[in-house]
């Protein structure tokens, strides 16, 4: 059974995008003033939300990449004499 949950009026708390993003709330906060995150609601005041919805369209935009090798090479720090 494949439940869809009505997202357009579901927001979301700097909290709970910080831990979606697992992040911390002050890089939210700056994405946000940089406008490399969905803009905000202003639901009161010193109250602000993000849509879900627009957190998830924001997401289907961004540029994912994948490690699919990793190489280490020990090089040493400095010289044996």
């Amino acid at each position: 059974m494949n439940v869809q949950l009505p997202t357009k009026n579901l927001f979301l708390t700097v909290e709970q995008g910080a831990a979606r993003y697992n992040v911390s709330k002050d890089s939210i906060w700056r994405w946000k003033r940089e406008g490399r995150f969905p803009a905000a609601v202003v639901v009161g005041p010193n109250s602000t939300r993000w849509r879900l919805s627009n957190l998830i369209e924001h997401e289907s935009k961004m540029m994912v990449c994948f490690a699919t090798t990793l190489e280490w090479k020990c090089q040493p720090s400095f010289s044996a004499s």
